[in-house]
């Protein structure tokens, strides 16, 4: 067998490796995003030093068109990132070299990892929410990656506000509506003023925003009862959210369902910063 390639396609920033079948990287880049040209351009020319790679796997920013047979399929779709908005990502790399392509959303391939090899491996049911610049969530339902007409756009459900919270909201499709608008690290700062980092523990801003990512874990709970809530992204690195967390989800819940242990029901990633480049390897292998 020959290689496995990896794209974790962010917003922000490129990541691009090269590992062996038993996913020991050979190498790995990163860049920042430009426009889908450059940005390829730069993709290309890293893959372009290795002849024998079998299929990659990539995980891009969305929202992007998985549905297979669609015109648009494997376009990034409307998206607010310049250069990008119809921009036909899997047909600049299957004109580059005719292997299998893996192509999925960021999430996805983050989650996917976490299904595989960290916080979800000894379940075949969990919910992967990464938590912010934006929201998402990658859904393995059965041991299957979940995708119906398109991608879950888990971040975008609708939500009671906090009655404490006044804040306007940050979606500028959904106001103070929708979990991203509401609990988005964007949310956090423009809310308080002051970035995420710098708000004490025993501030309210952390009641507030474990409400929202409770009720959000509550309502996939109720829809998907899966055995796992994984939480991934730069928010949940506050080491206060996670009691506070799961505290107001039993509060939310009111007894209603019984769910696992929470300690063991809504946990931080165990991959770490590594799940989106593991996934993609992961991915591209089921390909084989």
């Amino acid at each position: 067998m020959g290689l496995l390639g990896a794209i974790e396609a962010g917003g922000t920033k490129f990541v691009v490796a090269v590992a062996d079948e038993n996913y020991n990287v050979v190498e790995r880049a990163a860049f920042p995003t430009l426009d889908g040209e450059k940005t390829l351009d730069q993709v290309i020319a890293f893959f372009d030093k290795f002849e024998n790679i079998d299929a990659i796997g990539i995980a891009a920013f969305g929202p992007i068109d998985i549905v297979k047979g669609s015109q648009t399929y494997g376009y990034v779709l409307d998206t607010p990132k310049r250069g990008w908005s119809g921009y036909d990502f899997l047909g600049r790399m299957k004109a580059w070299r005719d292997i299998p392509f893996f192509w999925t959303t960021d999430v996805n391939g983050a989650g996917w990892a976490e299904f595989e090899t960290g916080a979800a491996k000894d379940v075949q049911n969990m919910v992967y929410l990464t938590v912010g610049t934006g929201i998402g969530a990658g859904i393995v339902s059965n041991g299957h990656l979940l995708s119906g007409y398109g991608h879950p756009e888990a971040g975008h459900i609708f939500l009671q506000k906090h009655p404490e919270d006044n804040y306007a909201g940050h979606c500028p499709f959904h106001g103070d509506n929708c979990l991203e608008g509401l609990a988005a690290g964007p949310a956090i700062e423009e809310r308080w003023g002051v970035s995420a980092k710098e708000i004490p523990d025993d501030d309210i801003a952390w009641k507030i925003e474990a409400y929202y990512i409770a009720q959000a874990a509550l309502d996939y709970t109720m829809i998907l009862r899966p055995e796992k809530i994984i939480l991934g992204g730069g928010v949940p690195h506050r080491d206060i959210l996670f009691p506070l967390i799961r505290e107001s989800f039993s509060e939310q819940m009111s007894d209603y369902l019984e769910v696992p242990d929470l300690e063991d029901y809504i946990v931080p990633v165990a991959n770490g910063d590594n799940a989106g480049i593991l996934g993609c390897f992961y991915l591209a292998k089921t390909l084989l």
